[in-house]
């Protein structure tokens, strides 16, 4: 196989396929939308990743809002092909042998960017060992430090096992995969030890790293300390068994003050290291002074996001913006009632959807707000009824609303199903006076509905604690305009009034204190003064803003540009 000048993107999680539950959010909708973009622009990459046979969960919701999960089973030999070659990692003392099954996806000109799904679940492995592959960020520390063994060294490995050998680049999404910076310098010191006239020491010298960095890009996706993954130096010692004595002397290196940080790892091993969000770069740099924080802001696949009504106008008034996406500005071009009647199609679809599966009775003629995120207690699902009176008395000054409401908790977060239950609550206390409904287990195809069908998306994330976000991107790219914090990548995508509406004022955002009350005056305050009104009396204005969504940020923040931007500065530079 030729392999020369491929990309590697090593990612936990990818989103490609309702049918593949091999993502649990945003991280992993990211990854399946920069494939799919590399497919589109031709780019020679190849993605790896875990196969997660579990998937992370079904989300099931009683009567009162309570999350249990269920373990989702899914035909992974009727939907990906299984590759021949075979790898190992030592995991404990134990081999574990590696199977890697094959997903490809096509670009809009047929040119096919290969997905490579690690996995342990072959009978010469123990039993525990088979399910390393299973659950997606399931198990305790234990579990989660023998999966990224399996992604970060395995992947290596599989790849040269696949032919892959001459790589350009290997990209981290996020740290889960920065064992793999391990493995390329152990690969350089056994080359050195093979290619020596005498036998030596198999051992990874500071020399041979330093060769390891022109290889590596890194990027991070959370200022979150949980997002972080570290594990203590003695589950390591236990658990990563691979390398006998290869990194003698270095620990204190790869180790400091006895914790093997990711995070740490990987930005000491890239030669390029970005945020995702001009926001986020900047926070990030706060975070790790010692490095030079870049960034690059996420985007969306535009063909994958744009709900079939749009993407029928697109096609008849812009031929070629699937090719092209910054030709989406010509949006500008197209009539305002066309893009409201496309939007009207999707919305009658999404409360269609909602009342089959809760007797809401939601009204395709209401203002729909939509807010769909993973919950989780900075996410702030709840900040729209910090004061729910003063929500009943604006339905009554400038007119009803109806709402609906989308996410999953993690199994270990309690705080987040907390959440959820108190949105519940609030469901039943505002019966009869505004409309709400839960979706559970949200997932792509619901978020292709959500985010076409709804006429505002509500997100009001605890600055400074928002990466990027991609959700409102998604819905801008179908003509829903954003009311949202500034915070990730609204801070760039708000033209106040022209593309939608912030909440609360912009203090630069690096700074992490407590502004739950005066974002929710905010949030009441330009609901009920001017999108409200805006909506209700002068619709042809609303619609404006709807187009101007389209045009300047859906034409910008999609992966198409995004990964242009990464083959300059990150791939080929």
């Amino acid at each position: 196989m030729d392999s020369k000048g491929y990309i590697a993107y090593f990612t936990m999680e990818v989103g490609l396929a309702e049918a593949m539950p091999t993502y649990a959010g945003g991280l992993g909708i990211l990854a399946g939308d920069t494939v799919r973009s590399a497919a589109d622009l031709e780019i020679p990459m190849v993605a790896v990743t875990l196969l997660h046979r579990r998937g992370y969960f079904r989300q099931r919701l009683d009567a009162a809002g309570t999350q249990s999960e269920e373990p989702v089973s899914w035909p992974v030999a009727e939907l990906l092909f299984e590759m021949g070659p075979r790898c190992t990692v030592e995991i404990e003392g134990r081999i574990v042998a590696l199977r890697a099954w094959r997903h490809q996806v096509s670009g809009v000109n047929g040119y096919v960017v290969p997905v490579y799904f690690l996995d342990a679940a072959l009978p010469e492995n123990s039993e525990w060992d088979r399910a390393l592959t299973d659950h997606l960020y399931g198990g305790d520390e234990h579990y989660r430090l023998c999966q990224e063994i399996i992604l970060g060294i395995g992947g290596v490995r599989m790849l040269r096992a696949l032919g892959y050998r001459d790589i350009k680049r290997y990209h981290m999404n996020e740290g889960h995969a920065a064992l793999l910076t391990l493995e390329l310098a152990y690969e350089l010191a056994r080359q050195a030890w093979e290619l020596a006239y005498e036998p030596i020491t198999q051992v990874v010298t500071p020399e041979l790293v330093h060769l390891i960095k022109p290889l590596c890009a890194f990027t991070t996706h959370t200022p979150v300390p949980a997002g972080h993954d570290k594990f203590p130096v003695e589950l390591v010692h236990r658990v990563l068994t691979d390398y006998h004595g290869a990194f003698a002397g270095r620990e204190k290196e790869f180790c400091p003050d006895g914790v093997l940080n990711l995070t740490a790892l990987a930005l000491d091993n890239s030669h390029y290291i970005n945020g995702v969000a001009k926001r986020h770069g900047k926070v990030t740099q706060q975070m790790f002074q010692d490095y030079k924080i870049d960034s690059i802001t996420n985007g969306v696949h535009a063909a994958t996001w744009a709900a079939p009504p749009m993407a029928g106008l697109f096609d008849r008034r812009i031929p070629g913006w699937r090719e092209d996406n910054t030709s989406l500005r010509y949006a500008l071009k197209i009539p305002v009632r066309e893009i409201w009647e496309a939007h009207r199609q999707a919305k009658r679809e999404l409360i269609a959807r909602a009342n089959s599966v809760d007797a809401a009775g939601m009204d395709p003629d209401v203002f729909t707000i939509g807010f769909a995120r993973r919950v989780t207690a900075y996410k702030r699902a709840d900040l729209l009824f910090v004061d729910s009176a003063r929500l009943v008395d604006i339905t009554a000054r400038s007119g009803p609303f109806q709402i609906i409401y989308a996410g999953k908790a993690h199994p270990r977060d309690p705080a987040g199903k907390d959440i959820i239950k108190h949105l519940y609550q609030i469901k039943e206390a505002l019966k009869g006076r505004i409309r709400i409904v839960y979706l559970e287990d949200y997932d792509i195809d619901l978020a292709r509905a959500l985010v076409a069908g709804v006429d505002l998306w509500l997100n009001t994330p605890q600055p400074p604690l928002e990466a990027s976000g991609t959700s409102g991107m998604k819905a801008a790219l179908n003509g829903v305009p954003s009311l949202s914090g500034l915070d990730g990548w609204w801070v760039e995508g708000c033209i106040e009034g022209v593309t939608g509406w912030s909440i609360g004022q912009d203090d630069g955002g690096l700074e992490n204190h407590d502004r739950r009350a005066a974002d929710a005056q905010s949030l009441y305050n330009t609901l009920e003064t001017l999108i409200l009104p805006l909506f209700n009396h002068e619709e042809g204005r609303y619609a404006e803003v709807m187009r101007n969504a389209i045009a300047l940020n859906g034409s910008f923040f999609n992966t198409e540009r995004m990964l242009n931007q990464y083959i300059a500065k990150a791939y080929f530079k």
